[in-house]
């Protein structure tokens, strides 16, 4: 059942997001994980959970500067770790590796020469989906040209890319519906086996992988999620697709939040976290009459974790909401974003009328809801958080 050919006009185009710094600023921005570490959702997996993207499955050849490469692999999967809140293993070193997860979908890491597109070639595959962005394949120094520009010249492969930011997990959630849809419209094209990947095949390729499985190929998302880890050792963030659903479902409506900062003295402040990241900032402006710095941002429903940086200091609004303290002592800020529309959706019947009378996301509503009605769950549109599918 295709849920997503009939998704509006906004769902079928990239999403403009921040720009990813390079990952060598990664790991400095991530020493700063202590600061807000309490806001990473790792209930989904113990810490002692090791998933590792090596050879085992099926792999490439050893690459060259495999010492250099080990370094910055072991960067890497510190980095992946913390952000993902599971111990994950990538080693680029040993080259890529797959598993297949249906005999026409591959989860896989990334490609690192031209020759991998032969590989590929060899087991079927007509689609290579790529994830990764810029700064991504600077990290590692793959020729994303030269790969794409073999596959071209080989006639029978297409690669696209679709770029979602790591270890971002709003990002991955507002970039799925347009993903999905690019994927579906490809393998319509192109048939065959398609082979979906990030760098390490453990976060964004596995979920971009469940969410096709769920919306376009009619599996609950349950049994896709136990389909997927049963064939392929990997971390999906479940939350982003089911935040993702009903973003589809609600027509992702946004509202206007403003946060705020009283102080006179300091001369920048900042926000990190909300919807753009730990990696990322952004500046609240000052108005001089009051004194205070403000930020205003539209948000879709759900619930976002932030922290203040005031001259360079990492800090919160104790007049604004806090969480509780993590293990460290530390705090962050958060909001929580609830629905326009949370109230009158009691009612099955008026629930299933009003969102089927939207005529550019029916299909989607029909598949979602019937799951949704049948759980007894569409009481009302909860939080993001907090929905659950089976």
């Amino acid at each position: 059942m295709n849920c997503l050919q009939n998704l509006p006009i906004s769902y079928a185009l990239p999403f403009q997001g921040f720009k990813c710094n390079p990952r060598k600023l990664l790991s400095c921005s991530l020493n700063m994980m202590e600061h807000f570490q309490g806001g990473m959702n790792s209930s989904n997996v113990p810490r002692s959970m090791v998933v590792k993207a090596i050879p085992g499955s099926t792999s490439s050849e050893k690459t060259s500067n495999s010492d250099s490469e080990g370094k910055k692999s072991e960067t890497y999967s510190h980095d992946m770790t913390e952000a993902m809140g599971a111990v994950l293993t990538y080693r680029h070193e040993l080259g890529m590796n797959y598993n297949f997860i249906r005999p026409d979908l591959i989860v896989g890491s990334c490609l690192q020469t031209p020759e991998d597109v032969d590989k590929l070639r060899k087991i079927g595959v007509k689609t290579i989906f790529c994830l990764q962005q810029d700064p991504d394949l600077e990290y590692f120094g793959v020729d994303i040209g030269a790969i794409q520009d073999y596959a071209k010249k080989c006639g029978d492969i297409e690669h696209i890319r679709a770029q979602i930011r790591d270890f971002d997990a709003f990002d991955l959630r507002m970039r799925l519906p347009a993903v999905v849809s690019i994927l579906h419209k490809a393998v319509n094209l192109n048939g065959g086996v398609t082979y979906i990947h990030c760098t390490a095949g453990l976060g964004r390729a596995p979920a971009v992988a469940l969410a096709y499985m769920f919306w376009v190929q009619g599996y609950k998302l349950s049994e896709a999620h136990r389909e997927l880890l049963s064939k392929r050792s990997c971390f999906p963030k479940l939350e982003a697709i089911k935040s993702a659903t009903a973003d589809i479902l609600t027509d992702l409506k946004k509202e206007l939040v403003t946060l705020s900062w009283e102080d006179r003295k300091c001369s920048t402040v900042e926000v990190s976290g909300l919807d753009i990241g730990w990696g990322q900032r952004m500046p609240l402006k000052l108005d001089k009459e009051n004194g205070s710095w403000t930020l205003q941002r539209e948000l879709p429903e759900g619930r976002y974790e932030y922290k203040y940086i005031v001259d360079g200091e990492w800090t919160y609004n104790e007049f604004e909401l806090v969480t509780t303290p993590n293990k460290d002592g530390h705090v962050n800020n958060f909001l929580h974003r609830v629905p326009i529309c949370q109230t009158g959706m009691s009612d099955k019947g008026t629930s299933r009328k009003r969102i089927r009378s939207n005529i550019y996301i029916m299909d989607l509503f029909t598949h979602v809801l019937d799951i949704m009605l049948d759980m007894g769950t569409w009481r009302k549109i909860k939080s993001q958080s907090h929905m659950e599918y089976t």
